[in-house]
C-alpha cells in the first residue's frame, strides 16, 4: 500500500515539477523511478531491494507475473485515445502533406537507418535492431506538448509537430508490433507470411472495431442514453472494451482500435465532447506519471550499465544528428516550409511514453524467451527517450531563436467571444494580415464564425486545457468581448499572463458605461460602449469603416464626432501595418496615412 501511494505521491510531485520549470514531465518521471528502482537497490539499500518494486519476486511487489504488462497496455489505450481526440481534420489543412510524409516516409528512414546503426554499434541481431528502431520512430505528444507551450512558433511549425507527435504514436506502434511478431514466429518458411497476415488482421480489425464503437458512443451520449454524471466513466468503459476486444481478435490491434476511435470522437458533432476531452487528460497525466515511474523502477542496474558506454552516445548522436534532419529533410522536400523550418522540425523529436512502454513490455517477454540481445531493449530505448528529451527540453528555446523561427512579434489575437461585432472586428483583422482566433461557448455563433472563413472554437475558457486544445503560440493579445461582464473580466486577469503579452482588454460594463466609473481605463476595448451597443451597431452596420487624420487635432475632432453618433463605434488606430487599439491618453503625433477604424455607420467626416 506505501508503494503504491508512493508512485502516486511522487507522480504528481514530478508533473509540478515539470509545470515549474516548463519541461516535459517524463524527464523528472523516468529520474524518479531510476531512483527508487535500480540506484536505490544498487546504493541505497543493504540488501539489494529497490524502494519500490513493481514486479512480485517472492518477497515484495506491486503486479504479480504478467500483471504490470496488462496494467501498462490498458493505460497506453487510454492515454492513445486521448491523443486521437485531438486530432481535428480542420488544423492540418495547410500541413498535411508534410505531415503524411512524416508518418510514412520518415518512419521508414528512422525504422530502416536506426537498425542498421544498431546492427553494427551494438552487434546485435537484426531482429533485435529493427525492434529498437521501429520503437524510436515514435515521438509522443505527452513530450512535444510541454516545448511546444514554451517555445512561440508559427501556427505551421507547432502544427507538424503536434500532429507527427500524435499520429507517429500508433504508426511506431504497429511497426514495433510487426517486428515483434516476426521474431516471436521465429522464422522459417512462413515467417514472412505468417508477420503479414497478422499486420493484416491488426489493420482490419483495429479499424473496423475503433470506428464502429466510436459510432455508437457518438449516439448513446447524443441520444443522453447515459445519464450525464455517467458519462465519463461509460466513455472510459468503452475505450476499454474496444482496446480488449480487438485485441482478442488481432493481437495489439487494441492500440489502432482506440486511435481510430478518439479521431472519429473528435471530428463528429459530439455533445459534452470537451468535458469528455478535459476528463481523459486529467485521467492521462494520472496514468502518465504511475507508468513511468512504474516503468523506470522496473529496470536493474546491470540493464543501465549495457549503455553505459561510447556506444551508446554514437548510437544518440546517429540518431538526433543525422537520422531524424535526413527523415525530416526528405518528408519536407518541395514543402511550402522554409529551411529554417526544416531545421528547428529536424532538432525537435524528443520519445514519448509509447516508446518507452511498448519496449519495457516487449523487451520483457522477448528475454522470457530467451531471444539473444533482448536485454538491450529497453535501455537502449530508455536512453533513447531520455537523452531526446532533456536535449529538447533544454535547447529548443534556445535553438528556435539561433535558426530564426522563435516568434519575436506575437501579434496573433484571441477575441473572447464570437458574436456578430467580434466575426465583422475579426474579419477586418483577416484582410490586414493578422491572425485571429475566435473562442465561444456558443456553438452557433463559433458555426457562423467558420463559414466565414473566421478560425473559431467550441471552447469554454474555464478550462485548464485550453492551450493544449489549439496552438497559441503566436497569441500576443487578448480581447474579451463577451455578454458576460463576470467572463470578460476572468480572461483578462486569468488569460492575459499567456495570451495577453502585449494587451489583454475587455468592453466596457454597462455599469461603466452609464457611471463612467472605471477602476483601470488601461484594459477598455471600448471606452464609452458596451456588449448590447457593439452589437446592435453591428447588426444595423456591420462594416467596419477608416476615416484618415491628418494632424492631433484632426484625430481628436474626427473622434469625438465617431462617439457622438450612437450607432458607430472606435476601434483601432492603424498606421501603416499596425493597428492599436484607440489609446486612452491624448496622443501627441500623427504619422501621414493614419486612419481611425470603427465598427458601424459610414460617417461623412
Amino acid at each position: 500500500m506505501i508503494e503504491l501511494a508512493g508512485i502516486i505521491i511522487l507522480g504528481i510531485l514530478a508533473q509540478w515539477v515539470a509545470w515549474k520549470f516548463k519541461i516535459p514531465a517524463i524527464l523528472p518521471l523516468i529520474l524518479i523511478g531510476l531512483l527508487v528502482g535500480p540506484i536505490a537497490a544498487e546504493f541505497f539499500s543493504d540488501d539489494g531491494q529497490k524502494w519500490i518494486e513493481p514486479i512480485w519476486n517472492g518477497e515484495k511487489g506491486l503486479f504479480p507475473r504478467n500483471g504490470l504488462y496488462y496494467f501498462v497496455s490498458l493505460a497506453i489505450s487510454i492515454i492513445l485515445f486521448e491523443g486521437g481526440l485531438t486530432l481535428r481534420k480542420s488544423e492540418i489543412a495547410n500541413v498535411g502533406p508534410v505531415i503524411t510524409k512524416l508518418i510514412t516516409l520518415g518512419s521508414a528512414v528512422t525504422f530502416v537507418i536506426s537498425a542498421i546503426l544498431a546492427h553494427y554499434i551494438f552487434d546485435l541481431g537484426w531482429e533485435i535492431s529493427m525492434l529498437f528502431s521501429a520503437l524510436i520512430i515514435v515521438t509522443g505528444p505527452t513530450v512535444i506538448s510541454p516545448i511546444l507551450r514554451n517555445v512561440p512558433l508559427k501556427k505551421d511549425v507547432a502544427t507538424v509537430l503536434k500532429w507527427e507527435g500524435i499520429l507517429i504514436d500508433p504508426i511506431g506502434a504497429l511497426v514495433a508490433v510487426l517486428v515483434f511478431e516476426f521474431i516471436s514466429v521465429g522464422g522459417g518458411s512462413g515467417f514472412t507470411k505468417t508477420a503479414l497476415m497478422e499486420f493484416g488482421k491488426i489493420i482490419l480489425f483495429g479499424t473496423t472495431f475503433g470506428f464502429t464503437f466510436a459510432h455508437a458512443l457518438i449516439f448513446i451520449i447524443n441520444k443522453k442514453l447515459v445519464p450525464h454524471y455517467l458519462l465519463n466513466v461509460v466513455s472510459l468503459s468503452a475505450v476499454l472494451l474496444v482496446f480488449v476486444l480487438s485485441d482478442l481478435f488481432a493481437h495489439e490491434s487494441g492500440l489502432l482500435a482506440v486511435v481510430v476511435m478518439g479521431m472519429v470522437m473528435a471530428n463528429s458533432k459530439l455533445n459534452s465532447f470537451d468535458e469528455l476531452l478535459y476528463f481523459k487528460e486529467s485521467l492521462s497525466i494520472l496514468l502518465i506519471s504511475i507508468l513511468f515511474i512504474l516503468l523506470a523502477a522496473n529496470m536493474n542496474i546491470d540493464e543501465l550499465l549495457l549503455v553505459f558506454n561510447w556506444k551508446a552516445l554514437l548510437l544518440f548522436s546517429c540518431v538526433v544528428l543525422v537520422i531524424r534532419p535526413l527523415a525530416v529533410f526528405l518528408s519536407t522536400y518541395k514543402s511550402t516550409l522554409k529551411l529554417n523550418e526544416k531545421l528547428f522540425i529536424s532538432w525537435v523529436g524528443p520519445r514519448g511514453i509509447v516508446a518507452a512502454g511498448i519496449a519495457s513490455l516487449f523487451g520483457t517477454k522477448l528475454m522470457q524467451q530467451g531471444v539473444q540481445g533482448a536485454e538491450y531493449i529497453t535501455p537502449l530505448v530508455f536512453m533513447i527517450v531520455l537523452g531526446t528529451v532533456l536535449l529538447n527540453a533544454t535547447t529548443a528555446r534556445i535553438f528556435a531563436k539561433i535558426v530564426g523561427v522563435f516568434l519575436k512579434n506575437s501579434d496573433a489575437i484571441v477575441i473572447v467571444g464570437a458574436s456578430k461585432a467580434s466575426r465583422v472586428i475579426a474579419g477586418y483583422l483577416l484582410k490586414n494580415n493578422r491572425r485571429v482566433v475566435l473562442l465561444d461557448q456558443n456553438k452557433e455563433y463559433v458555426n457562423k464564425a467558420k463559414s466565414e472563413g473566421i478560425e473559431a472554437f467550441n471552447i469554454d475558457i474555464y478550462n485548464d486545457s485550453l492551450e493544449g486544445n489549439i496552438e497559441l503560440n503566436d497569441v500576443g493579445y487578448l480581447i474579451a468581448m463577451t455578454g458576460s461582464d463576470v467572463v470578460n473580466d476572468y480572461a483578462v486577469h486569468q488569460l492575459s499572463d499567456i495570451y495577453g503579452e502585449h494587451g489583454a482588454f475587455r468592453l466596457a460594463s454597462s455599469v461603466e458605461v452609464r457611471t463612467k466609473e472605471v477602476e483601470n481605463n488601461d484594459i477598455l476595448f471600448t471606452q464609452k460602449d458596451d456588449y448590447i451597443n457593439l452589437n446592435e451597431s453591428a447588426r444595423d452596420f456591420p462594416q467596419i469603416n477608416e476615416v484618415q487624420i491628418t494632424s492631433v487635432e484632426d484625430y481628436t475632432t474626427k473622434l469625438q464626432k465617431i462617439n457622438d453618433e450612437l450607432k458607430s463605434i472606435p476601434l483601432f488606430i492603424k498606421s501603416g501595418d499596425t493597428i492599436d487599439t484607440i489609446p486612452r491618453k491624448p496622443i501627441n503625433k500623427v504619422s501621414e496615412n493614419d486612419v481611425i477604424v470603427y465598427l458601424g455607420k459610414k460617417l461623412e467626416i
